[in-house]
């Protein structure tokens, strides 16, 4: 299947400038990122727009790919041998013709910062109502006694004299198709293209510490197990002057001894005495709001189940709330005294041994229509 254009996923022309190209992403990318988005296919357009930005936002490979479109040496294309690594430098071959620099990267280059995942643990109450909490979690920031610059005080990283502050050593050699040039990242300099010879006594020449930091996060109200808080900018910091990632807080919820949650609606089980659900009555339910009078009708059976219209959990994105079911539960008594027993022989008497008609008709036709195979 052929690749569409990425102009035409950003919606943009092709003589648009980059800020209108990084304008047209971040729409798309708020538009579809999975953790707001309800489209069935938003995480596929999220990195279809993603894979659009990584081309068209970086002059060298934007350039290339208005030349060669998707088979371009650095869109993954003039394929047929297993890829420009596992061939030796094969793709160093096309740098030779086009001029290169696309599979190359700019050790001082601005690099976005990592993210970091931090698991929270709510209670049921908690994910209900939603909170507002700090949490301290370890995390890299800049080294405030070099700026991060790695190096003494006093003193500055220096470009590294072996690939000239480019990060890679060029190889040349000899292979069927000629002489070739490989390139490879520099191990002088780890591929940053400098070289500390004073590090930092802080830092140790990391250019960054590990320090424990309080974040404020907002608990949103419904939200519900597994899902993902971002916070914005509490990543890990950039390299080279780049942006900072994000903080993904996943949420756990501690079980309920009352209360069980599927999405939005609230279920939980009311015991009834056999009176009560003989004769019926009217009873006090706990819901999460506080609670509720339930009018139980005479004759209702185990297992009945009520509906408390929104009583449930609120819906995380705003559109209402759920419900709570009520489900019956006919307690069988035990350890009755004698008067009681008495009471409960002279209702058997009365009443027969056997079922209702209605609950003959309920139950029992089911049954032989069961055995029956109806």
């Amino acid at each position: 299947m052929s690749k569409r254009d990425y102009y035409e996923i950003l919606g943009v022309s092709k003589d648009a400038s980059k800020d209108e190209i990084k304008k047209a992403y971040r729409k798309l990318a708020k538009k579809y990122h999975p953790d707001v988005s309800q489209e069935d296919n938003a995480e596929d357009k999220f990195k279809e727009a993603q894979e659009a930005w990584d081309v068209l936002g970086d002059d060298q490979k934007r350039q290339q790919y208005d030349q060669f479109g998707h088979a371009g040496p650095n869109q993954g294309g003039f394929g047929g041998f297993g890829g420009a690594e596992d061939f030796g430098g094969f793709g160093d071959i096309f740098d030779m013709f086009f001029g290169g620099g696309g599979r190359r990267r700019d050790p001082n280059a601005p690099r976005r910062g990592a993210d970091l995942q931090y698991t929270m643990t709510l209670n049921f109450e908690e994910a209900i109502f939603g909170k507002e909490t700090d949490v301290q979690i370890p995390k890299e920031e800049e080294c405030e006694t070099c700026d991060g610059s790695g190096a003494k005080p006093g003193t500055k990283p220096e470009t590294c004299s072996h690939c000239q502050g480019a990060g890679q050593l060029n190889q040349e050699q000899n292979t069927p198709f000629g002489r070739v040039v490989n390139r490879r990242v520099c191990h002088y300099c780890e591929g940053t293209g400098q070289i500390i010879k004073d590090k930092c006594n802080t830092c140790g020449g990391a250019g960054r510490v590990t320090k424990r930091k309080n974040i404020h996060i907002s608990i949103p109200a419904g939200i519900d197990e597994g899902q993902r808080i971002r916070v914005s900018g509490q990543g890990e910091p950039g390299e080279n002057g780049g942006p900072t990632g994000d903080l993904y807080v996943v949420v756990q919820i501690r079980p309920h001894e009352f209360y069980k949650r599927e999405g939005d609606h609230i279920f939980c089980e009311m015991p009834l005495t056999f009176t009560q659900a003989a004769l019926g009555d009217e009873i006090e339910v706990p819901t999460v709001h506080g609670n509720v009078k339930l009018k139980i009708p005479s004759g209702t059976q185990n297992g009945k189940t009520f509906r408390l219209k929104e009583k449930g959990a609120p819906n995380v994105r705003g559109y209402g709330h759920g419900d709570q079911h009520v489900k019956i539960r006919v307690v069988t008594p035990t350890n009755m005294t004698d008067r009681q027993k008495e009471l409960l022989r002279e209702f058997h008497d009365i009443s027969g041994n056997q079922p209702t008609e209605e609950q003959h008709d309920n139950i029992f036709q089911r049954v032989k229509r069961a055995f029956k195979g109806e």
